[in-house]
């Protein structure tokens, strides 16, 4: 007897519907991540174009919430290179899309002393351009230090364990 598919069977898993355009690695490092906001982003013509050929950077990017609105300052998106005189300026600020409760989540965290908007992820999603922004705190030197002796000493752990189980098998 043939198993009738669902709805659930024809589902794709979470995540696997996104296709990265740009991701910010130094954010994790200079950063300490405390939340992360799925935003959409405002976009002309052109900046789609020029995302869907994988052209983007997120390195100087930050956010910036004024009066009721959240902007993306300082995203690189080149201009589309068979664009005409319509053609975008590669680094205006975006406004992004966020729920009202989460913009005013936002003001509240973002006027204590310290806390910033980065933004990590640029991608698609279901075919909309989507921004994964985190508020985040900076770290010091000594933070950034200690962050990676701890990712070096579990690397170290990880290597003794396999090779003690490796000894055991043989």
């Amino acid at each position: 007897m043939a198993k009738m598919k669902t709805q659930r069977d024809k589902k794709k898993g979470p995540g696997s519907d996104r296709v990265l355009v740009a991701q910010n690695k130094k954010a994790r490092h200079d950063y300490l991540i405390l939340d992360t906001y799925e935003c959409g982003i405002v976009l002309t013509g052109t900046e789609v174009k020029s995302l869907r050929q994988g052209r983007a950077s997120l390195v100087d990017g930050f956010g910036q919430v004024d009066g009721a609105e959240v902007w993306l300052h300082n995203v690189h998106i080149p201009e589309y290179t068979q664009g005409t005189w319509t053609n975008h300026s590669a680094k205006r600020k975006r406004k992004l899309l966020l729920h009202r409760s989460e913009i005013d989540r936002l003001i509240g965290k973002t006027q204590e002393t310290g806390h910033t908007l980065v933004p990590l992820q640029l991608y698609f999603k279901k075919g909309r351009a989507k921004v994964e922004l985190a508020l985040a705190k900076g770290k010091k030197e000594y933070d950034k230090r200690q962050t990676l002796r701890e990712r070096q000493d579990n690397r170290e752990a990880e290597r003794v364990i396999s090779a003690v189980r490796r000894r055991q098998r043989a």
